[in-house]
């Protein structure tokens, strides 16, 4: 059986998911920017809102690209694309596809043409986000009072939960920073990496608080990911040689 994961088909199922999911955004956006208007809002500020979170996506849309062409090498093109645009999760994503493909024997440098294979590793992307997709409208509710509760009572603590949830959350992809640092020097790139992106988070944490460069505060977290992305490009090389 010819397969073919760049098929014609998948780039018009992948492109019609995309088209709609962009005219939806398009949609609310304008419905949003209208209700706006209706309720007297401030429109310079709702420009300025709408204008600093575009700009807050160029980072994510970097990185997310990056994932594509990753994935596209050995998936082809239609299902990162899809995937990644719609879910936009690469700390999920790429870490499913390629535990999928080394667990099947599969080098992650040829392109997929067994369908077994590609259906096996779509179906185990698939199915590891569905717990999120199903236990967000189940639990976020709970969890939002809990947290506005704990903030009522004690305002310090409640933030202090909320950061430590988001730690968490970072903490749990961590492993994948260290899981090479016995390899050698290579091992360490993505701890330097890491250690970059937190430089100049707090670079841009001192110009905020010591300069009172508050406009920062919206492009801080963009920033560190460009800067790290770049200081990945030329450290890899220089390393591996």
């Amino acid at each position: 059986m010819n397969f073919s994961p760049n098929s014609t088909l998948l780039f018009v199922v992948a492109g019609g998911v995309i088209i709609f999911v962009l005219a939806q955004s398009f949609f609310f956006l304008i419905r949003a920017y209208r209700r706006a208007k209706e309720l007297g809002m401030d429109m310079k500020q709702v420009r300025k809102t709408i204008w600093s979170s575009a700009l807050f996506t160029i980072a994510p849309a970097v990185s997310i690209l990056l994932g594509v062409i990753t994935l596209s090498k050995f998936l082809g093109l239609p299902l990162p694309w899809i995937r990644m645009s719609v879910i936009g999760a690469i700390t999920y994503e790429l870490p499913a596809a390629t535990s999928t493909a080394k667990a099947l024997g599969i080098s992650l440098s040829e392109t997929i043409t067994d369908p077994r294979i590609y259906s096996a590793i779509a179906w185990v992307m698939t199915l590891g986000i569905l717990p999120s997709i199903i236990l967000v409208p189940l639990l976020l509710k709970k969890i939002q009072k809990g947290l506005l509760k704990m903030k009522n009572k004690d305002a310090k603590w409640g933030d202090l939960f909320s950061t430590s949830l988001f730690l968490g959350m970072i903490a749990a992809f961590s492993g994948m920073v260290f899981a090479d640092v016995r390899n050698g020097l290579e091992g360490w790139i993505p701890v330097f990496v890491l250690l970059c992106s937190a430089v100049v988070m707090g670079v841009c944490g001192l110009l905020i608080k010591k300069c009172k460069m508050k406009w920062l505060e919206n492009y801080a977290l963009p920033i560190s990911m460009l800067a790290a992305m770049i200081f990945a490009m030329v450290i890899t090389p220089a390393i591996l040689g």
